[in-house]
């Protein structure tokens, strides 16, 4: 047996949502290897980490144990109430160095006496598992060939318990874990992987075949029509997403899956939806039971938001006092008192998490939850796992331990910005320095396959490129929605589209004039209102940063149009920061100049003219902007990018209305 045979079974298995959900479950093969110290065959674990993904497993993620050291543990534990000292021990049976650190079902694979050991979180077999009458449906569906496990919290104990129902039980192929998920064992890699699809088919197919129609109840409200539901979203996206974030700030998702749909129209959803999720997995990514609106879709929009906030300070009092049932002096601190999942019948469902990919992910497990409860209710009645035990598990030291080791949030983490002409040039250069500083960015541009390509290569959890013309109001507005939608709203705006036409003032046209500031003096001043308005909805706070110039301060020839539409950019934000500021908004702006090199406005024709008119060769023109500089150092998109950063950084908390030059000194340019 090898690593790369259990990673190809990892990733089969969890290529399929049916068969588990995103780092949900684990999988381990037995085998031996020779001692590189000895010389001689040892036998060995390998097991999927804390924390990975069977999607995506890699031999990185596999803990590599020692079996005989792994099964000597059973020597030295000494019950139940200290089985969590035996996670620690883990460390002294592994074989090698690097590899994952093993987690809390490692027990399951090294006592249970079979060579492959998979443990999956399917829907229909968490169906089974919180079915009120779960234990005797399981013997329906299967027989003696899968064995009932009453629920346990994961750990050394349940290991112990899953090894003697093998022992005892020779003909079961697997087991149905109480309120949990489903294990299933083989001889061989391909038996124990078939053995789980056996399971998890044969539980579908009994839901499907036993199952009642309508197990949610009857349709008591309508989705509303797609484009309805999309811009109910957009408008209440920004509100959730700053109730949410009342603890600490969070960015979000949204869904309107039709699992999503149908449930939130049925009869029984507002009680099912107060029972919560059962499943470990689950309920540590979507908080113990998600904030439900109790108004019809057709509400008015004034009454909606004024739910929303009555339902989110009920909901924080509801959850203190359910940590303060179940907490002990040995419990960790509460860790914030807000929804991660927030359902909106007729709509769908909003989610918000440390990151993209942390609030998508609770949104899938709700789904996943969704699909759990439908089933259980198909046969039977739901009934998760009580919630002192959910407690047990959230509120878990080995769960403190394990959030305590992740890495450090980077400075913009949590942030949402919108980066206008982020196709090309400064832009560019501005979303990528965001997104690497922990931002999700929205590429804004005109030029629709140059965002495409920006976002592509940060990745979906990352960046949305939207197409938008940002002279266009309504076509502004649409972007920011679509921005609210992706990541539950927005709070970093850099207006940094741009064009200019260097002539004289008797050769410069009305269309000259129009066109440059129609893009950069119109078009900030849209993008501005219609991301000022999201913030405030927000009550979040939030940056705007204008990529304005030297010569919105600089007086220079054959250029009027370009330096009274940049100064009338440098003038707003002044003007911005005066009247935002109450809002917690900041508005400041960078002062660029001679950025040849990757610029889009140079690249487009301006680098021609100016070098026309400096007397100079155009690929000369980047190294006579930095002679003439007090540094002689040319300036980069890269350089205006980490001005931007430090504008919206943490380290400027203080500071609104401030001009920063990225010219490499121009004396005449200094700001007085």
């Amino acid at each position: 047996m090898s690593g790369k045979d259990l990673i190809a079974r990892s990733r089969r298995l969890g290529a399929d949502p049916r068969n588990t959900n995103y780092a949900g479950g684990n999988t381990s093969a037995k085998g031996t290897a020779v001692d590189p110290v000895t010389g001689t065959p040892v036998d060995l674990l390998w097991v999927k980490g804390s924390g990975g993904d069977l999607g995506t497993l890699t031999e990185a993620g596999l803990a590599v144990l020692r079996l005989d050291r792994l099964r000597a543990l059973t020597a030295v534990y000494s019950g139940v109430d200290r089985e969590d000292e035996m996670v620690a021990l883990f460390d002294y049976c592994l074989h090698g160095r690097g590899g994952a650190a093993p987690s809390i079902d490692t027990a399951m694979h090294g006592l249970v006496d079979a060579e492959h050991v998979d443990h999956l979180h399917p829907d229909a077999g968490i169906a089974l598992a919180t079915a009120a009458d779960g234990e005797a449906l399981t013997k329906e569906c299967f027989g003696d060939r899968v064995v009932w496990v009453p629920w346990r919290r994961p750990g050394f104990q349940l290991g112990l318990d899953i090894a003697a129902i093998k022992e005892a039980y020779p003909q079961a192929i697997g087991c149905i874990l109480g309120g949990h998920g489903i294990t299933a064992w083989g001889s061989t890699s391909d038996e124990c992987e078939q053995r789980s699809l056996e399971i998890i088919r044969t539980a579908q197919a009994f839901i499907d075949e036993r199952g009642r129609s309508e197990p949610f109840g009857p349709i008591t409200t309508e989705p509303l029509p797609e484009a309805d539901r999309r811009d109910r979203a957009a408008t209440l996206a920004p509100i959730i997403r700053g109730l949410a974030s009342t603890d600490r700030p969070q960015v979000g998702h949204f869904t309107d899956d039709p699992a999503v749909l149908d449930f939130l129209s049925r009869a029984k959803h507002p009680l099912l939806a107060a029972l919560g999720t059962s499943c470990p997995d689950h309920f540590l990514r979507t908080k113990v039971r998600p904030m439900v609106l109790d108004l019809p879709p057709t509400a008015p929009l004034d009454e909606v938001v004024t739910r929303l906030r009555e339902l989110h300070a009920e909901y924080r009092v509801e959850y203190a006092a359910y940590y303060e049932r179940h907490a002990d002096p040995d419990s960790p601190p509460m860790r914030g008192a807000d929804p991660a999942i927030v359902l909106v019948p007729g709509v769908g469902l909003f989610s918000f998490g440390r990151d993209k990919q942390t609030a998508r992910v609770a949104a899938e497990f709700y789904v996943n939850a969704i699909n759990v409860m439908r089933g259980a209710e198909a046969i039977s009645s739901y009934q998760p796992i009580a919630e002192s035990e959910k407690f047990r598990i959230e509120y878990w030291a080995l769960e403190e331990a394990k959030l305590a080791r992740m890495p450090k949030p980077k400075p913009l983490a949590t942030r949402v910005a919108f980066v206008t002409g982020g196709g090309s040039g400064i832009g560019k250069a501005i979303a990528l320095r965001l997104a690497a500083e922990g931002a999700c960015v929205v590429i804004a541009d005109r030029d629709a396959e140059a965002a495409a390509q920006v976002a592509a290569s940060l990745g979906p959890d990352v960046a949305l490129a939207v197409t938008v013309d940002v002279t266009d109001e309504q076509l502004v507005r649409t972007a920011l929605r679509q921005a609210s939608v992706a990541f539950g709203g927005v709070d970093l705006v850099v207006n940094n589209a741009g064009l200019s036409i260097s002539k004289s003032l008797l050769d410069t046209t009305l269309a000259d004039w129009d066109v440059q500031h129609d893009v950069m003096a119109r078009g900030s001043f849209l993008v501005a209102r219609e991301a000022a308005r999201i913030m405030i909805e927000q009550g979040m706070g939030g940056d705007l940063v204008y990529i304005a110039s030297k010569n919105s301060v600089f007086a220079g020839p054959n250029n009027v149009a370009y330096g009274a539409a940049k100064a009338d950019q440098a003038h707003q934000v002044r003007l911005l920061a005066a009247e935002l500021g109450s809002f917690g908004i900041r508005v400041n702006g960078v002062n660029p100049d001679g950025v040849v090199r990757g610029s889009g406005i140079f690249a487009s024709g301006w680098g021609a003219q100016r070098a026309a008119v400096y007397g100079v060769p155009e690929e000369k023109l980047g190294e006579f902007y930095a002679q003439r500089t007090l540094l002689k150092r040319e300036v980069l998109p890269e350089h205006v990018a980490n001005a931007v950063f430090v504008l919206a950084s943490a380290e400027l908390s203080h500071t609104t209305g401030l001009h920063v030059p990225v010219d490499a000194g121009v004396a005449a340019a200094f700001l007085r």
